[in-house]
């Protein structure tokens, strides 16, 4: 598995992305939806990976930068096909340790609330994550659940 930086337009990624947004719209109420369309994943604040091998895609995340201190996780998304094969955990430990880097003492992100983010919710558990208040502009929601690591 390589994980290099990438380009969200293109054309593999941008389906995988498109299937993360439609999946995220049918869970979820429009005004609950954080989940980037490819245009902001292509901010200059925004650092995007896609995992592969050889040729085929096998996932995706994104780095927002908040501040020089802060960062948070966006886009994480694996190929159905390569699901519980590592994939994720493989692409967030290279943000973390890009995080780390970037020396930011905060990485936080939201996922939702519902039974259907419950393996999400628990896949961050398992690095670090905790659960913690609204971050930058995020308010208060019964449909987000927000998640900080903080790191040494």
């Amino acid at each position: 598995m390589e994980i290099r930086l990438d380009d969200p337009t293109r054309a593999e990624i941008a389906a995988l992305l498109r299937e993360h947004l439609h999946e995220m719209f049918a869970i979820t109420p429009p005004e609950s939806v954080h989940a980037l369309e490819l245009d902001e994943l292509c901010r200059p604040d925004i650092t995007f990976w896609a995992a592969w091998d050889g040729q085929a895609l096998l996932g995706c995340g994104a780095l927002s930068q908040l501040s020089a201190e802060h960062g948070e996780i966006k886009s994480m998304r694996t190929v159905g096909a390569h699901l519980r094969k590592g994939v994720a955990s493989r692409v967030l430990e290279h943000m973390i340790a890009e995080a780390q880097r970037r020396a930011y003492s905060r990485l936080s992100l939201e996922t939702g609330s519902m039974r259907e983010f419950e393996a999400a919710r628990n896949f961050y558990r398992k690095f670090g994550f905790d659960f913690c208040e609204p971050f930058a502009d995020y308010v208060a929601d019964p449909n987000s659940v927000f998640m900080t690591l903080v790191i040494d």
